[in-house]
């Protein structure tokens, strides 16, 4: 149901099922590695390409998901789902495998809760199945976004590592305690940074503005909420954020105002700034999250995954890098923060 200005309210509660997150070998050293259903070490997962590699990695979350429900590919209605290598191919390689009727999207890093809010809306329309998810490696990306590993460019301090993830939630009518109530569909905004090696400071005003405006649609605050956790902005982006919080007059907690982008890697220096990727959000909220709702420890969460729409070309012309955050409120059925 279509609610204040930008947002959909789900009456219906759509459920999630079950959810499938992989990693790679750099991930299996996360504090949040035992909520990951399967670690490659191998950073190739037995391809011949990185590019190969992801799309192995997108296979097998979605692979996961389904599984763990009991279910089968051939169960599943659609698939929602995209990452940051060019048209897409990372997904629409894998739905090659899959072989389930599929909605590519491009959000960057914002996929994943683009990807979610979807597959609620498909499942309130009757859909039985849907899948929502995404991957990322961090050598294809930073082939593509920045320059190829072998290289070895030395990076800024505001630099962010891509996670070597997939992740996956498969949706249905019902049958768990985890449902999704509410999105918000976030706006462009662009404040002119043009850095490609600051990508947090970049989505940092689309993440405030998309939180704000999921406040207003609904008429909630950050105490109706456990937890608010964005995709991957970062030290620098997170530290910019809460600084527009207190511009915009709405200061935010900051222990509630959490980032996956700073749990992930939990400040290895090989991270820089923090994480980054599709895979991001994906394998913490998929992974992490949801397993602390499933326990009680969290019963309500504003998931707000973040992404920054440049691409290489846009960035050799140096245009700004527009940013863009997408929000879910994820619940335990019958909880209240």
């Amino acid at each position: 149901m279509f609610t204040g200005k930008q947002s959909w309210s789900f009456p219906t509660y759509p459920s999630i099922l079950s959810s499938g997150v992989v990693a790679g070998p750099f991930e299996a050293q996360s504090p949040l590695k035992d909520t990951f259903d399967y670690i490659y070490d191998d950073h190739r997962m037995g391809e011949n390409t990185f590019e190969k590699a992801q799309v192995v990695l997108m296979e097998e979350a979605c692979q996961q998901a389904v599984h763990k429900a009991g279910k089968t590919m051939q169960d599943v209605a659609f698939i929602y789902g995209g990452d940051l290598i060019n048209q897409d191919t990372g997904t629409s390689f894998a739905m090659r495998t899959l072989n389930i009727p599929y909605y590519g999207l491009f959000g960057a890093c914002s996929t994943s809760m683009e990807a979610l809010s979807l597959a609620a809306q498909a499942v309130e329309l009757g859909a039985p199945l849907v899948l929502a998810g995404t991957a990322s490696h961090y050598a294809a990306i930073e082939k593509q976004f920045r320059y190829p590993i072998e290289y070895g460019a030395q990076r800024p301090p505001t630099a962010q590592r891509t996670v070597t993830a997939g992740g996956a939630a498969l949706l249905g009518p019902n049958g768990s305690n985890i449902v999704v109530t509410k999105s918000t569909i976030g706006k462009v905004v662009d404040h002119g940074l043009k850095d490609p090696f600051n990508m947090g400071g970049a989505m940092a005003p689309a993440a405030v503005d998309t939180i704000l405006a999921h406040f207003e649609d609904f008429q909630v605050d950050e105490n109706d909420y456990d937890l608010i956790i964005t995709g991957d902005l970062g030290n620098v982006g997170r530290s910019l954020a809460l600084e527009w919080f207190r511009q915009k007059e709405h200061p935010m907690p900051e222990a509630k105002f959490q980032d996956c982008g700073l749990l992930i890697y939990d400040n290895a220096p090989e991270a820089m700034a923090g994480a980054s990727g599709t895979g991001c959000s994906a394998a913490v909220i998929f992974g992490k999250i949801l397993d602390d709702i499933t326990n009680g420890r969290l019963k309500r969460v504003l998931a707000v995954a973040t992404g920054a729409l440049l691409s290489p070309v846009t960035s050799q012309q140096k245009e700004s890098i527009p940013g863009i955050a997408h929000a879910v409120t994820l619940e335990a059925k019958g909880g209240s923060a």
